[in-house]
């Protein structure tokens, strides 16, 4: 079951592409497989599997981790490995 769901997400702007159970996108850990900040299912299973990873158990910290990925990520970081250490790194500036 997930921490956070479709239906917490705050934006709307999400495309939602669906994808295969054994697509890296959305399984596994967060690796070197290219993220997209605009597709709704891999922003999701991203805030889920951080969430799992850094321990949080709010929504709070759900809709944190979204708004740091949709309003704040920097464009040069394309990898879920890299946003994870971004979110890890940026977490006390916002």
């Amino acid at each position: 079951m997930s921490f956070y769901n479709k239906s917490d997400m705050i934006y709307t702007d999400y495309s939602w592409t669906a994808y295969g159970d054994d697509d890296p996108k959305i399984t596994g850990n967060p690796d070197n497989t290219l993220f997209s900040r605009k597709e709704g299912y891999e922003v999701l299973y991203l805030i889920n599997k951080l969430a799992e990873i850094f321990n949080l158990k709010t929504k709070k910290s759900g809709e944190k981790i979204e708004r740091m990925i949709h309003d704040h990520l920097p464009s040069n970081i394309h990898s879920q490995s890299n946003v994870k250490d971004w979110i890890r790194k940026n977490w006390d500036n916002f």
